[in-house]
């Protein structure tokens, strides 16, 4: 592919003030949580990444809304023997200001394994799709998609390698993953699609 496509928007509030996150070639980096409102009055809290100068200049304690705009990433982190894999919102600006919520994200890139179609008890079409969203230096952020409806039937019938270009919302969802400590609480964060190209196979 000859270009990148991974963008992000959102406008929510501060869910807690920002703490530091890590330090990277002498870059600090803060970490804090947004709270974003959906049409339908549900709300999403996501993770966000930004380097500590971006914040200086702005007052989050103001109790004004922030707009943030980046790109999403992955991360695989070992915990426990295990590998788990991280999504976040790695911001390139940010704003303070007021306004309606917005949470709008294009992501294209190959799908790295096959879609998984299903139908939910009541007969709604999903398909789980992983795309690889290519990154600057040969990197990727692997991004877990859902797609609805028609959009979730044409998908289906793609396969690894195929590009998809999706529109959407990142989403955060609660989950309970029973460990040998027994039922653990968790969030999972996906992209979930309003609208979905499917675009040459990648070369």
């Amino acid at each position: 592919m000859e270009h990148t496509t991974n963008s992000i928007t959102l406008r929510g509030s501060l869910v807690e003030l920002p703490c530091f996150s890590h330090e990277n070639h002498g870059r600090r980096f803060l970490r804090f949580l947004l709270e974003v409102q959906r049409l339908s009055g549900a709300v999403d809290i996501l993770p966000v990444i930004a380097e500590e100068n971006l914040l200086a200049p702005l007052d989050p304690t103001a109790g004004s809304m922030l707009t943030v705009t980046g790109q999403i990433r992955s991360h695989n982190q070992r915990a426990e023997g295990a590998r788990h894999l991280l999504i976040f919102v790695f911001a390139s600006e940010i704003t303070v200001e007021d306004g309606e919520p917005i949470n709008e994200v294009i992501v294209e890139g190959p799908l790295c394994r096959e879609p998984n179609f299903r139908k939910t008890p009541l007969g709604r079409e999903i398909c789980d799709v992983m795309l690889a969203v290519p990154r600057a230096f040969r990197r990727a952020d692997y991004l877990p998609c859902i797609l609805w409806g028609r959009t979730a039937q044409e998908v289906s019938r793609c396969h690894t390698r195929d590009v998809i270009r999706i529109y959407g919302r990142l989403q955060s969802r609660i989950y309970t993953k029973l460990t040998e400590d027994g039922a653990q609480e968790r969030t999972a964060y996906e992209i979930s699609a309003l609208t979905a190209d499917i675009l040459e196979e990648e070369i």
